[in-house]
């Protein structure tokens, strides 16, 4: 864990085979890093510029695309998993998420079945499943959870989203806890998205003559507070989309003013290349009112949150599915 006494971990939000023996387990080793993430995005740029999966792809061309897609997405999970074991076993995170097909996100069933088919073909512990946090995707999530398979919620943009996500993993971990009364609860991270909000907004933020940088940040605060209220054992919020696009802000921005107690950031390799420069310490969240006066301002302004969460979402299903069926029409 990157910070033991706040329990504070760092996860990577990258995987790429020659990485994974490279890369990674330095990363793993010196204790910078005690987890990862992977989604249709990061596969697909991996895919297309690595060279480790050329003979791979080659030897299996008569198969279907998505056959094609497993087989190289779920050799790098294990690759992965394999090496973040002793976090694991040492109760140290040493979590890595995959996600089912992103156009089964209004598809509980086709969400639930994929999950743990993908799950049992990796045959790893510390492989969580990614669900988009869809309605469907809550349903899913449940299911999973109620099989013994940790959960990685993602693309939560609102409030609501996040609650449904505890709704889901309190459900879920209560029927794995009577079926197995006496083995730990599987776990559930809630992937709260976090830049793509002042991408969308801070142009409009400077011109009503609010701060910028500042709603990402303020509105994952929000959803923090959320999820600790819950206290589910076995839950924790994750910041995802930390990554900074342009030079207005340092690279680390997003990790250094989220370093919450009891939370997880997951990074991309430069993000964490910066970070790591300089000591960090703990960050304390704005207060639950500081934050709704935060948004009471931004109501005030015109903003209406819930059409960017409606838009944020969409957005981010659309951009997930555009990067799989990428990866498919690469593979045929």
């Amino acid at each position: 864990m990157y910070n033991n006494e706040a329990k504070f971990s760092l996860w990577c939000d990258f995987i790429e085979r020659e990485f994974v023996d490279t890369g990674l387990k330095d990363m793993l080793k010196k204790g910078i890093i005690n987890g990862a993430t992977s989604n249709p995005a990061i596969f697909k740029s991996a895919f297309s510029s690595g060279k480790a999966y050329s003979s791979s792809i080659q030897s299996a061309t008569r198969r279907h695309p998505k056959d094609i897609y497993e087989l190289l997405a779920t050799q790098d999970i294990k690759m992965a998993a394999c090496a973040m074991l002793r976090n694991f076993a040492n109760d140290d995170d040493g979590y890595i998420s995959i996600e089912v097909d992103p156009n089964l996100s209004s598809d509980a069933q086709a969400s639930i079945a994929e999950g743990i088919r993908l799950y049992n073909s990796i045959k790893m512990p510390n492989v969580m499943i990614k669900i988009p946090a869809t309605k469907e995707g809550f349903a899913a999530m449940s299911a999973l959870m109620a099989e013994g398979i940790s959960v990685n919620a993602t693309l939560i943009f609102s409030p609501e989203q996040a609650q449904g996500c505890l709704d889901a993993f309190k459900e879920g971990a209560e029927i794995y806890a009577k079926r197995y009364p006496h083995t730990p609860l599987p776990k559930g991270v809630i992937s709260i998205f976090v830049s793509r909000f002042d991408r969308l907004l801070d142009i409009k933020m400077a011109e009503k003559n609010l701060p910028t940088a500042q709603i990402g940040i303020m509105n994952a605060t929000k959803i923090y507070h959320i999820i600790k209220d819950e206290n589910l054992p076995n839950v924790r919020a994750l910041f995802a989309s930390t990554g900074v696009k342009g030079g207005e802000l340092r690279a680390d921005h997003y990790v250094r003013e989220l370093m919450f107690e009891n939370s997880i950031n997951t990074a991309p390799l430069d993000t964490i290349t910066e970070f790591i420069k300089h000591e960090a310490s703990l960050k304390t969240p704005s207060s639950k009112e500081n934050v709704e006066a935060f948004f009471g301002v931004v109501k005030n302004a015109g903003i209406d949150m819930q059409v960017v969460y409606k838009e944020l979402l969409n957005d981010g299903l659309k951009a997930f599915v555009v990067a799989f069926d990428e990866i498919l029409a690469s593979l045929k």
